[in-house]
């Protein structure tokens, strides 16, 4: 099939690549008519948080919205009768906003507790009828405005809350451009030619630019966070240009050894291609097994990232032919004086050399690197999962700030309280839920729980109250009190009064988060791990191949965890990385690098194992094999990882989002690890030691699965298919001759 399609797509070059540009014109174009909308509806089915939210909007429909804290401060105290009139005039002004159906102000009544006793700080709380997801920019921007525009001397004011630290996060500032230039100079410097260059970064462009239009289109059918579209760039960039990469170094090593230009494409197309389809395939896999974690608000992030790079791997097939068929054997002209390469390998090449010196020492340099990984990987068994707060962002931002003067005025807990709420049969429930203040502001780690409020006085069927803790909403200490709240107290403060009370909040509902995130991440890592074992299986016919693959990835994903939490969590080089105070390991980070990382592993596992494959089925030498597969892929991955850590660390460099930063750092450190230590010392000493038996499979096994070759285990028939082609129009004689 893909020696059709290479043929096809060669020999049809002009409609070919003008049937993807059409896609890409008309997938931008749909996109802007028809795209949907991005949303940040973090929703946790089965959770007692979801649960309350729930009773919120069916009870309490004006507070099931966000909600959004002014904080200020006055040197002349807020009482100050200036201060009062200028802020009151913010609150006046703010109330009358699209979608804001009450400033709690420090001045009334109700708000009494938002004075700080020092009298110097002050918050008010902004309540808004909708979701942060549902607020327009235009609204957080006109609220930041006002506040901006009443600060002057000897008075600040900032601004936090899940709706400011929505809006204030922007695209980078040519974050992507940045992977981009550094993958030029990277496919300058392996290929030494401009056009060699250029063709994986055109493939790879055209396939992100119909793949990110695709994700805006699904945001009609499922949920799409608005950084779907950053995560999708930073792995459809890095995976793009790889597979191009790896198709192109097998083109040029075919016309090298003297091919003419539409015998080495199909080749290439046959060997790297192949290899190209399951590697994609694999990553697909990886991305749709978030699916699996059953939250909805991270459906798109999973669906998104599989249509990218199943989109730049179709480019990669399909496009990239055609574009060498208008390059032809003019693919080294434009080289670079002193850089140009010739794609051949042999037993003097380094990587050569290398693999032989790690095959004399299989087991010194297999402990070596074993010892180095483990090493690497001992601060996991420190993780703590959780959600970074604010107090993790930089103090340039209006949040970092509000959270600075909240924790000063009143304590870190007042920057995630927690929503009580419980729903009553009558007033005489009411009355049976009088005695739960009292408990609950009783309780160690509580800060101040305030008195419950109905919803009709006269009548009520649900009453909520609020709590602050004592501890920053990223404490282990608050996600302690959340439990101890739910499963000491308020049961035993209503005890026998038939009444549920439910713990809520943003807070809370990180604390349920990070409980199913870590339920369900055995199923996802289990069920991602069995299909790549079956694939690979079927693919290079061997048992001990796709165990040991498994092993491999495990341990550079289990090291990529264990810098994420020294930097992260324990603080070290955090000046260097950019990330304010030391916090939890995200918790939706492990199911989300594991998918990520799991998938890219496995690509330099196929194209190494592909050539060491394809070597053993002609010389039937294992060792030899290894050596050879090594020399012909170690550059290739070696660049091919380069641009990986390129476009990964341009993303933790040109955010200052904590939450991309620890996904691009992860990345980025797990190819690293995955391209040098695991590839290209584990993998050759593992395979020296296990010798033939890389390759066992049992013999029932082998008759039941189908048999498909990767590289090009089939060449000779290929050839001749190809001299058939040839004589049947008439381009070589029956001689040989052409």
């Amino acid at each position: 099939m893909l020696e059709r399609l290479a043929r096809w797509c060669y020999r049809h070059r002009w409609r070919t690549t003008i049937l993807w540009v059409a896609a890409l014109a008309s997938s931008i174009a749909l996109m802007n008519a028809a795209g949907g909308e991005y949303t940040t509806d973090f929703s946790l089915p089965g959770s007692e948080s979801q649960e309350a939210f729930d009773l919120l909007e069916e009870k309490f429909p004006a507070r099931s919205g966000d909600v959004a804290t002014i904080a200020f401060k006055a040197d002349a105290g807020v009482a100050d009768p200036g201060v009062r009139q200028t802020m009151e005039g913010v609150f006046a002004e703010v109330v009358q906003l699209d979608h804001v159906v009450e400033v709690t102000s420090p001045y009334s009544e109700q708000g009494a507790q938002q004075l700080s006793p020092d009298g110097l700080i002050a918050f008010a709380d902004v309540q808004f009828d909708v979701g942060t997801g549902e607020i327009p920019l235009e609204v957080i921007q006109s609220l930041i405005d006002i506040g901006d525009g009443a600060e002057g001397p000897g008075l600040q004011v900032d601004f936090g809350g899940g709706p400011i630290q929505q809006a204030q996060f922007e695209p980078p500032g040519g974050a992507e451009s940045i992977g981009f230039l550094a993958a030029v100079v990277i496919l300058l410097v392996t290929f030494g030619s401009v056009l060699a260059m250029v063709l994986p970064l055109v493939t790879a462009g055209i396939g992100i630019g119909i793949g990110l239009s695709l994700i805006l289109l699904m945001a009609n059918f499922v949920n799409v966070p608005n950084f779907t579209p950053q995560v999708a760039s930073m792995i459809g960039i890095g995976v793009g240009i790889d597979y191009a990469l790896f198709i192109v170094t097998r083109y040029r090593q075919q016309l090298h050894e003297g091919m003419d230009p539409e015998q080495s494409i199909v080749r290439a197309l046959t060997t790297s291609g192949r290899a190209v389809v399951f590697a994609g395939i694999i990553v697909v896999v990886s991305f749709l097994g978030i699916l699996l974690m059953g939250f909805p608000f991270i459906e798109g992030i999973a669906v998104g990232g599989a249509s990218a790079v199943l989109v730049t791997m179709l480019a990669s097939i399909t496009l990239l032919p055609a574009l060498i068929g208008f390059v032809g054997h003019n693919i080294d002209r434009l080289h670079i004086p002193r850089l140009r390469r010739v794609e051949t390998t042999g037993q003097r090449s380094f990587w050569f050399r290398w693999s032989r010196v790690i095959q004399r020492r299989p087991w010194t340099t297999g402990l070596v690197g074993l010892a180095v990984l483990v090493a690497l990987t001992i601060p996991l068994f420190s993780i703590r999962l959780g959600l970074a707060d604010a107090g993790n962002d930089p103090e340039e931002l209006t949040t970092r700030r509000a959270y600075d003067l909240l924790s000063e005025g009143f304590g870190p807990g007042f920057n995630g309280p927690l929503i009580l709420a419980a729903e009553l049969a009558g007033p005489q429930d009411l009355e049976a839920f009088a005695g739960v203040s009292g408990a609950v502001q009783a309780t160690q780690g509580v800060q101040f729980a305030s008195p419950a409020i109905p919803n009709d006085p006269a009548n009520p069927t649900a009453v909520i109250m609020t709590v602050y803790p004592s501890t920053s909403p990223q404490a282990v200490e608050t996600e302690e009190l959340v439990r101890r709240l739910r499963r000491e107290v308020l049961p035993r403060a209503t005890d026998g009064a038939g009444v549920d009370v439910l713990v809520g909040g943003f807070t809370a509902a990180g604390v349920d988060f990070t409980i199913l995130s870590g339920d369900r991440l055995p199923i996802l890592i289990g069920a991602v791990i069995l299909v790549s074992f079956l694939l690979l299986m079927v693919v290079f016919r061997s048992l001990i191949v796709p165990i040991k693959a498994a092993i491999m990835n495990l341990l550079s994903i289990g090291a990529a965890y264990g810098i994420i939490v020294a930097v992260f969590q324990w603080g070290w080089l955090a000046d260097l990385v950019g990330i304010g105070e030391p916090g939890p390991f995200e918790a939706w980070a492990p199911m989300m690098l594991f998918t990520i990382l799991f998938g890219l592993s496995m690509d330099y596992e196929i194209f190494l194992l592909s050539r060491i494959r394809e070597d053993y089925n002609r010389t039937r030498d294992n060792g030899l094999s290894v050596a050879n597969g090594v020399a012909t892929t170690g550059r290739v991955i070696t660049a091919a990882a380069a641009i990986m850590i390129a476009v990964f660390m341009s993303f933790v460099l040109g955010f200052d989002i904590r939450q991309i930063k620890l996904l691009g750092l992860g990345l980025a450190v797990a190819v690293l690890v995955d391209a040098t230590i695991v590839r290209m010392v584990l993998v050759p000493a593992t395979m020296e030691l296990l010798g033939d038996a890389n390759w066992w499979l049992p013999k029932w096994l082998g008759r039941l699965i189908p048999k498909v070759s990767v590289e090009g285990e089939a060449e000779a028939a290929l050839d001749a298919e190809y001299r058939r082609t040839l004589e049947e129009e008439g381009e070589l004689d029956r001689g040989g001759t052409r």
